[in-house]
């Protein structure tokens, strides 16, 4: 089992910046892929950014390229993405998920096995 914990979250105006960390613990952290989501009332859980533990890979969505970026720290467990230049329509309820380690990043949600609570970021104009 791994447990997730999101954290960081919080209300902004628009164009600052916010850095959410998921923090893991259980099985093998550095086995695992990990991404970001978002999710509004009412909407699907929408892909954010993501990392494969095999391979290295990095991938973003064309709504945050540029803007978010992921980052992991093997050391503390721990799963960062960093937010700049924030819109309001980033405002959601952010989840971190986790999947067993492959190559590739996957977009859909249903590909992750592990989720934490959510951290809600709320962006006004």
């Amino acid at each position: 089992q791994v447990q997730v914990v999101e954290s960081g979250g919080g209300s902004v105006q628009a164009g600052a910046s916010l850095r959410l960390s998921c923090t893991a613990s259980g099985r093998t952290f550095s086995s695992f892929d990990w991404a970001w989501f978002r999710q509004v009332p009412g909407k699907y859980r929408e892909f954010v950014s993501g990392l494969s533990v095999f391979g290295n890979f990095v991938r973003y969505a064309d709504s945050v390229k540029g803007r978010f970026t992921i980052s992991i720290n093997n050391a503390s467990n721990t799963v960062y993405l960093q937010m700049n230049s924030l819109k309001p329509g980033d405002t959601a309820v952010y989840y971190c998920g986790a999947r067993p380690g492959s190559s590739i990043v996957l977009i859909d949600s249903r590909h992750y096995n592990y989720w934490g609570q959510g951290t809600q970021v709320t962006v006004s104009s």
